[in-house]
């Protein structure tokens, strides 16, 4: 029996972390060292059958996001039959940050810049 998969786009998530929901980040390590969401906890897919239990939403699902969207609606689908509540990211990491969410990106590290805080060659913008 197929799990129907139930997504938000980036304005419900950000509703729902600031209401306490958690996000899952589910891509591999080095697009996580690249960009990430600040808020974010990092369960690679390639792991989650080993750390399926660490994604917890608390009171309310957990937010899956990966890159654009597909894997996490997949990782999202194997949550609910596991009986773990959860949703999709819509658009993943890319919706995220043309949102203008707050990302950590390498080389950078705990900077929680906002992309419109960077000028046009992706640089934090400096206040003198």
């Amino acid at each position: 029996m197929a799990v129907e998969v139930h997504d938000v786009d980036v304005a419900e998530a950000r509703r729902r972390i600031d209401a306490g929901a958690r996000l899952f980040d589910v891509r591999e390590q080095g697009e996580w060292d690249e960009v990430h969401a600040s808020e974010a906890t990092l369960v690679p897919m390639s792991e989650l059958v080993a750390r399926w239990q660490e994604i917890d939403g608390g009171e309310q699902p957990a937010i899956v996001v990966c890159h654009s969207g597909a894997r996490s609606a997949r990782v999202v689908a194997a949550l609910e039959q596991s009986g773990v509540p959860a949703v999709n990211l819509t658009g993943g990491m890319v919706a995220w940050e043309q949102a203008g969410q707050p990302v950590v990106r390498a080389g950078e590290p705990g900077d929680a810049a906002r992309p419109d805080d960077r000028d046009a060659q992706g640089e934090p913008r400096h206040e003198h």
